[in-house]
């Protein structure tokens, strides 16, 4: 099994305002990385939303996640990967996002999951 990726494949599938999923998934992959645990991110669907640049609080003064993002590097997490159909059901392109990310199509998703030892969805 090749898990040159890394051992633990977080699936980021909530927007960054109306639910905590998609900190706590976050939360998750920090607390991994600080553990030794060589971390990739895949955003699908909404969670995509959540690489927008200029991004602030959100409604009832819900924490905003770039901060976090913004520390992903220094966890030595680097693999960010985003689903191609939700950048183009959503209008964007990976170049467009405040972090660089490679984008993946269905197949390469199925790949993902099944060479990586530990799947957490959030």
């Amino acid at each position: 099994m090749s898990n040159e990726q890394g051992d633990l494949l977080v699936i980021l599938r909530h927007g960054p305002h109306g639910t905590s999923w998609l900190r706590e998934g976050l939360d998750a992959a920090l607390v991994a990385a600080a553990f030794g645990r060589r971390v990739t991110l895949l955003f699908m669907g909404e969670g995509v939303t959540a690489l927008l640049p200029g991004q602030g609080s959100g409604p009832l003064g819900q924490k905003g996640t770039a901060p976090t993002l913004e520390m992903l590097e220094m966890y030595d997490i680097e693999t960010l990967l985003v689903e191609a159909e939700a950048l183009a059901r959503y209008g964007l392109d990976a170049g467009s996002l405040m972090l660089p990310v490679a984008s993946v199509g269905q197949g390469r998703i199925a790949e993902l999951t099944a060479s990586h030892p530990l799947v957490l969805t959030f």
